[in-house]
């Protein structure tokens, strides 16, 4: 088995909604698709996974020291897997079959109910395929990912076990012989954040079924306007060629911008909230080490800020389209609300975040710190 091939086969489901996306085809269309990575001779591939892998494990101490999360302590309830383009597209069909799959099952539903006569394999096909040529997309963007709801799927470890912590080795040294950085410093730099995720999930321990309770309201509430989104979806696509590429809106950009409902827009608000958070404090921690860890860090940072004024048209329109700018937005929010919070209460007030749901910030206070430290009574 090639190094960076480290996921198992799609496991397939008997729900009532699985027909609804082939995923198998999703996995084999995204690897079809992917575009190559830079190339590499056997021993370059070896030496680069086994160099990724020592970097995960030199991470961790530090991700503890700047935290003061004890999770970061033992983290064997999770695997580390340096994998290829395919790979991670792959491992994300296995996700998205979890997040999906009650929201694809009341769709199911929704339509038996209806009376109106649905060819789930056509249907399954058709959508499969979409979801490939997006994921053949993604895979080259993606540096790392922390997947929490591995041992979710069908056939995995189950609900005790962790999820999975995934460097997409191709993504990371395309992008550090592009910035001209130091490969060392670079993979440290980007396990630092990757670690981090996997750290929060392992200090909060409820988090993972809280998201996917989240992520199946949101999209419970989705499959009750079926009967629209596609003209919404076209009508959305249609308005971002009139978009400035440039353009830095409040808007979460792509399908996001699509919902109308009240309903709708607080579960969005609180997704949003949660995501800024994980994303903003994995930036911090990472940007947090001098250079007696990453010498040269303050490179590595401008460097890779800079790089993302370089996209093409076309990229651009995919990114927005796909709400890819609007994650951007989550990764500034999020750090600034975490460098404010650890400003007025230090990082063991910032941590109460990790007790319950509860302590989770709201959009509004990911804007203004003040408003959680003073609902936290810290």
């Amino acid at each position: 088995m090639d190094p960076m091939d480290a996921t198992s086969p799609v496991p397939t489901t008997a729900s009532r909604g699985s027909t609804l996306i082939n995923w198998e085809l999703a996995a084999r269309t995204a690897a079809t698709l992917a575009p190559a990575g830079p190339l590499l001779s056997g021993s370059e591939i070896g030496a680069a996974v086994s160099h990724l892998r020592t970097m995960a494990d030199r991470s961790v101490p530090y991700v503890h020291e700047i935290t003061g999360l004890e999770a970061a302590r033992d983290l064997r309830d999770s695997e580390v897997l340096i994998v290829d383009r395919a790979s991670w597209a792959r491992a994300n069909t296995q996700s998205f079959a979890v997040m999906m799959g009650p929201v694809l099952d009341a769709l199911a539903d929704k339509q038996f109910s209806s009376g109106k006569p649905v060819n789930a394999a056509l249907s399954g096909t058709v959508t499969g395929a979409q979801l490939g040529a997006v994921l053949a997309f993604l895979s080259s963007k993606v540096l790392g990912q922390y997947d929490p709801f591995a041992a979710l799927a069908p056939g995995a470890g189950g609900q005790g076990a962790g999820g999975r912590l995934l460097l997409v080795a191709p993504n990371i040294i395309s992008v550090e012989r592009e910035l001209s950085v130091e490969p060392a410093d670079f993979r440290l730099w980007v396990c630092l954040h990757e670690q981090t995720h996997r750290v929060q999930f392992a200090a909060a321990p409820w988090l993972r079924h809280h998201m996917l309770e989240q992520i199946e309201q949101l999209g419970s509430l989705l499959v009750g306007d079926t009967e629209t989104l596609g003209e919404r979806l076209a009508a959305a696509a249609k308005s971002l060629g009139n978009r400035s590429s440039t353009e830095d809106s409040p808007s979460r950009g792509g399908v996001l911008d699509l919902l109308q409902d009240p309903a709708q827009k607080a579960a969005l608000s609180h997704v949003t909230a949660v995501m800024s958070l994980l994303e903003g404090h994995a930036n911090v921690v990472m940007d947090a080490v001098d250079a007696s860890i990453v010498p040269t860090v303050k490179t590595i940072r401008q460097r890779f800020n800079a790089r993302g004024t370089e996209r093409g048209t076309l990229e651009k329109f995919i990114r927005h389209l796909m709400g890819l700018d609007a994650k951007m937005r989550q990764y500034r929010d999020g750090a600034k609300f975490v460098r404010a919070v650890t400003s007025l209460v230090g990082m063991e007030g910032f941590n109460h975040v990790w007790t319950s749901a509860a302590h989770l910030p709201t959009e509004p206070e990911i804007h203004d710190a003040r408003l959680w430290v003073e609902r936290m009574g810290l």
